[in-house]
């Protein structure tokens, strides 16, 4: 019975993900935190996995219709490849509850940022600014061992590039940190394929139409106003765990 629900709650979790052009993982991990115990070989492996997996199907919804800026996502591709594995490293040595400290202010500051009007006097969005931007942003994730979409979607809104197109670019960015991130956790990790499998079925469906629905129906402004909703209530949670 706790599979179905696995299953069931994951498909859920995949749609708004993929709708988001994000990986699952951001909420998979506290969905998952409610079945299992370990963390580290349990949660974390199997939330990095479909975390690739789903942005890898959101990828292809956005793909489909023709909403990502190739050069751009694979520029941002590289940069979070490569400066998510320096957080990583950093997190042996700093204290884990500042670095959460740290995350909780950011997204709430980029929460409040989605749900203003946002003006731009640029004819073209600054991903100069986004490039930039995504270094640090990467190496928080790595410290924190999430992915860097929930933190990097809202930036390229912020600086200028439209909610759908930025899903699509997001999409595009955060698969090869999961699977690099991923590879260390493979020795130890645990997990059943019985449910494995079935939840990889389920977030590519879920990820897919959520990508395509948002090409096809989603106002880019409503776009905008979901994420913000979705980063209050993970902060919300994940304030609760610090002071839990």
């Amino acid at each position: 019975m706790n599979n179905l629900v696995i299953v069931l709650g994951m498909l859920l979790l995949s749609f708004i993900s993929g709708m988001l052009g994000l990986g699952v993982a951001f909420a998979a991990i506290p969905f998952l935190g409610l079945f299992f115990n370990d963390l580290v070989n349990q949660i974390q492996p199997l939330s990095l996995l479909l975390n690739g997996a789903t942005a890898s199907f959101s990828a292809a919804g956005f793909a489909r219709s023709k909403l990502i800026d190739w050069p751009t996502a694979l520029t941002l591709s590289l940069i979070t490849t490569v400066s998510a594995p320096i957080g990583s490293y950093l997190a042996h040595f700093v204290p884990q509850f500042y670095l959460w400290a740290i995350y909780v202010g950011a997204v709430s500051f980029l929460a409040y940022r989605l749900f203003r009007p946002i003006q731009s006097n640029r004819a073209t969005p600054n991903m100069t600014l986004a490039y930039i931007l995504a270094v640090p942003i990467s190496i928080l994730s790595g410290l924190l061992g999430v992915g860097p979409g929930f933190l990097l979607m809202p930036t390229l809104i912020l600086v200028g590039l439209d909610s759908k197109r930025a899903a699509a670019v997001n999409s595009i960015a955060v698969v090869p940190p999961s699977f690099s991130a991923l590879v260390p956790r493979l020795s130890s990790a645990q997990w059943s394929l019985e449910l494995a499998i079935p939840l990889l079925i389920v977030g590519a469906l879920g990820s897919f139409l959520g990508a395509r629905i948002t090409s096809l129906y989603v106002p880019s402004h409503r776009l905008r106003q979901i994420f913000a909703v979705m980063i209050v209530l993970v902060t919300l949670y994940k304030v609760y765990t610090l002071l839990g």
